[in-house]
């Protein structure tokens, strides 16, 4: 009998540690605690995530022109004998494309994507209350896919930006966006849950595409048609990303999805706010890919590296002491073994930053600090 009591005691306070933990994981609770404590313990990290940068997210409507190219022989019959003799037919269309942004500062200030408003005659932001507003395309650049919007307002839900170099595979992220709201007609933005899947991804566009997708954060949160521009959030509500783009064979979200980190939109939040535009860097330097032939006659163990083959007078490279025939292998510690590496080495570096370049010079390395400058105009 004392054993079977001793069961059933068990038993009873197994129950009441499931209730706990259950309560502490976030999952719904059934007991005694009431619906105050289910409704308690759904409030998880994520969905307090979602709630603090959800309202500072926006739909972005943009209407744009694109160039189509007609062929007036449409019949197969007669394009067999016609072909050629009738010039296509070209005119521009206005299309609309729709995307996500987040507001960044009480002033106004909207991060988007700029392949969602680039050329983009008249562009419209809807908040999750229902406003809506002319919105001013301030700044973009193509080659970082960052916009910046300019709204006339008062009372602006802000998201707060986080520090994307810290970061860990693996943990929780929600992607917050307004994928296909103009079918759905509601400004309330779509929430989808993943983990950061991995950290420093470098991605080549496609040919017609002059972006630099490098140093991305991989996440399997879905990012579907609309999404683009909108906040990839940690799970303390801090802004880590901007939602860009998926790889898929179906044109669905199949989890491998890409965000632009904070920190490098930070930095060009900044200059499109204060000059209206990205400043180019310049080195002063140009570079060319080493061939067997030429590292053969430069004397070269082995083909590894860029050759400095011209350098402009009085520019920051040459200041800092790299000379014609310096053979770069290496710009802040990362390898350049391509023209193409050397460029992506430099990508996301601001006017005024300082770059250490690596060279080999008669068989002996040595390295330069070389300040970056504005492209003389």
């Amino acid at each position: 009998m004392g054993l079977l009591v001793t069961v059933k005691a068990l038993r009873e306070q197994s129950e009441q540690v499931s209730r706990v933990v259950a309560g502490q994981s976030g999952m719904l609770v059934y007991g005694d605690e009431g619906e105050g404590a289910v409704g308690l313990s759904r409030q998880t990290a994520l969905v307090r995530a979602a709630d603090s940068v959800g309202p500072a997210t926006v739909s972005i409507s943009a209407v744009r022109t694109r160039v189509v190219r007609a062929d007036p022989m449409r019949d197969d019959f007669f394009e067999q004998f016609f072909r050629g003799h009738f010039p296509d037919r070209v005119y521009r269309e206005p299309y609309q494309s729709f995307g996500s942004g987040v507001i960044v500062d009480g002033d106004g200030y909207i991060l988007t994507n700029e392949h969602v408003v680039g050329g983009a005659g008249d562009v419209r932001v809807t908040l999750t209350d229902g406003r809506e507003y002319q919105a001013r395309v301030l700044g973009g650049d193509s080659r970082f896919d960052l916009a910046v919007l300019k709204v006339e307002a008062e009372d602006l839900p802000v998201a707060v930006l986080g520090d994307s170099d810290d970061l860990m595979i693996g943990e929780w992220v929600v992607a917050i966006g307004n994928p296909f709201g103009h079918f759905l007609n509601d400004p309330h933005p779509t929430v989808t849950a993943g983990v950061i899947s991995a950290l420093h991804r470098d991605v080549l566009a496609d040919g017609e595409s002059d972006a630099i997708y490098k140093d991305m954060i991989q996440t399997d949160a879905s990012i579907n048609p609309g999404n683009s521009g909108g906040p990839l959030v940690n799970s303390v509500g801090d802004v880590i990303g901007i939602n860009s783009f998926i790889f898929s064979m179906s044109g669905g979200s199949q989890g491998v999805g890409f965000a632009i980190p904070v920190n490098v939109a930070r930095l060009i939040i900044n200059e499109l706010i204060e000059f209206g535009r990205v400043r180019d860097v310049w080195v002063g330097m140009r570079v060319q890919d080493l061939n067997p032939a030429l590292a053969q006659n430069l004397g070269l163990p082995a083909v590894r590296g860029v050759l400095a083959s011209f350098l402009e007078p009085d520019s920051p490279a040459e200041r800092a002491g790299i000379r014609y025939g310096d053979i770069v292998t290496a710009v802040n510690g990362d390898e350049v073994e391509s023209v193409r590496q050397a460029r992506r080495a430099i990508f996301g570096s601001r006017v005024g930053d300082v770059i250490t370049v690596s060279v080999l010079r008669g068989g002996e390395s040595h390295d330069f600090d070389v300040r970056l400058e504005e492209v003389p105009h």
